[in-house]
């Protein structure tokens, strides 16, 4: 029987070494007694080593079980070390094992892993550094105490040096205890919990907690799940919680009290008053509209807002996604390889695009640039959302008969469902107000199949041009 004693400091590191040891002289799991720091002499450690086994040889490891190894060795599971080499013993024999999450040796450490990444969540939350010395020294020192449920110093230690790099500070465990002194982080063994002052910060902790507390959403159960009361003592703003939990009820009244009360119903009217003369008459211009609307970010990196164009009095209305590159250079709608597209299938269908008007559902390109080429990003729902307002009064002013809804985003901002496209395909829908909408595909889905798929799709697409073309009142 093997006694592997690993080292306090640099645990993982110790246990990777002696792990490929093992491996390299084929010693099973059952015949490895694993523990941290020198502590009690197992009951097995002065028995005989028993004969290396044959045929473990060394073995490489997917990058996925380092990682796993590096979080489930700080665990205080006293089983880790046993539970991780019998798992590295098994990729030896199943590279694959790693990818069963129904294995019970793979799930029990990935749940040990869970556990040790939420730890370490919370020391980075919960760590409160008091001042010590002078504060008008040139590098300021810092002290702190943290009583972590794993052994995650080492782990999480490099978070505060990128966090705090401009200052010294200590923080001490129960387990270990890091010191950054001059640019340099080092590790010692455990110190007992000091007796650290307040300092000026304490207050500003308190004052930040109390402003941010909610008196209209306590929830004790799930504030302690967030912050559990093993926390509280090192935590100078927890003293403030009895008494706001105490007085939640009062300051929710007065919260309640305060709020603005709902505007009569003349303001309303007055309201509807103010939106009708905005909504310009027919034959007025949006472009100036459009270059002042900021109503989301997609104006600050595209060239120009791109309005639709057409007669105003045209009976069908075709609504595309959005501007693409040539389109937002132009200012013009579906003069890019879509709209080429478009006009090639249209004019086989016998729909003259002259006779319509057309536009799109968001009126700024959204791009990402890539090098000298800007690719084409889809629209949020929330940018549909803004921009339907430009095409509600497109849709006011033209009054078109029937409307033709060229993809998605043309389908989402008319109906407000974008689900489904390719099974609404071909069928006739309507919008809030009754207006027909016949539902088809984007031409730059045609670009994007594959040539053996794209003939049968532009045959479909060119029938809902046809039927477009062809109902009544077109």
């Amino acid at each position: 029987m093997r006694c592997v004693v690993l080292p306090e400091i640099g645990t993982f590191e110790g246990w990777r070494d002696e792990a490929r040891a093992l491996l390299a002289e084929g010693v099973p799991p059952e015949e490895v007694l694993w523990q941290r720091g020198a502590g009690e002499a197992d009951l097995f450690a002065g028995a005989p080593a028993a004969a290396p086994a044959q045929g473990g040889g060394a073995v490489t490891v997917p990058r996925g079980f380092v990682d796993l190894a590096r979080l489930a060795v700080c665990h205080a599971d006293p089983e880790r070390f046993a539970r991780l080499y019998a798992l590295l013993w098994a990729l030896g024999r199943d590279r694959r094992l790693l990818e069963d999450r129904a294995d019970p040796r793979v799930d029990r450490l990935e749940r040990m892993a869970k556990e040790v990444r939420r730890d370490r969540h919370k020391m980075t939350a919960f760590v409160r550094f008091r001042e010590l010395g002078d504060p008008e020294a040139g590098r300021r020192r810092f002290a702190a105490w943290f009583e972590p449920s794993h052994h995650i110093l080492e782990l999480t230690a490099p978070f505060f040096v990128r966090r705090f790099g401009d200052m010294d500070w200590s923080i001490l465990t129960p387990d270990l205890s890091a010191h950054f002194e001059g640019a340099t982080l080092r590790f010692d063994a455990a110190e007992a919990r000091p007796d650290l002052p307040e300092d000026a910060a304490e207050d500003l902790w308190r004052t930040y907690f109390r402003n941010i507390f909610n008196p209209a959403r306590v929830k004790l159960k799930a504030m302690q799940a967030e912050m559990p009361k093993k926390y509280w003592r090192n935590l100078p703003e927890t003293a403030l919680i009895p008494e706001m939990v105490a007085s939640a009820q009062a300051r929710a009244r007065e919260m309640a009290a305060a709020a603005p009360t709902v505007a009569p119903l003349r303001a309303e009217r007055i309201g509807a008053r103010l939106r009708a003369a905005r909504v310009p008459a027919p034959g007025d211009d949006l472009a100036a509209g459009l270059a002042a609307c900021r109503r989301c970010p997609l104006w600050e990196n595209a060239t120009q807002p791109v309005p639709g164009e057409g007669p105003l009095d045209a009976p069908l209305m075709i609504v595309g996604e959005q501007p693409g590159d040539l389109e937002d250079l132009e200012g013009r709608p579906f003069v890019g390889p879509a709209g080429q597209l478009f006009d090639e299938v249209a004019a086989q269908a016998g729909l003259d695009r002259a006779r319509a008007y057309v536009t799109n559902a968001v009126k700024h390109f959204k791009f990402t640039a890539r090098g000298k080429r800007r690719i084409h990003q889809s629209p949020t729902q929330g940018e549909i959302q803004h921009c339907r307002w430009w095409l509600d009064l497109e849709r006011a002013q033209v009054k078109p008969r029937l409307i033709l809804a060229m993809g998605a985003t043309a389908l989402d901002s008319l109906t407000g469902d974008r689900r489904g496209l390719l099974t609404r395909r071909g069928g006739i829908e309507q919008t809030a107000e009754g207006t027909p909408v016949l539902v088809t595909v984007h031409p730059s889905y045609l670009l994007r199949l594959p040539a053996t798929e794209r003939a049968p799709a532009e045959a479909a697409f060119e029938a809902d041009l046809r039927r477009a073309a062809e109902m009544p009142g077109q």
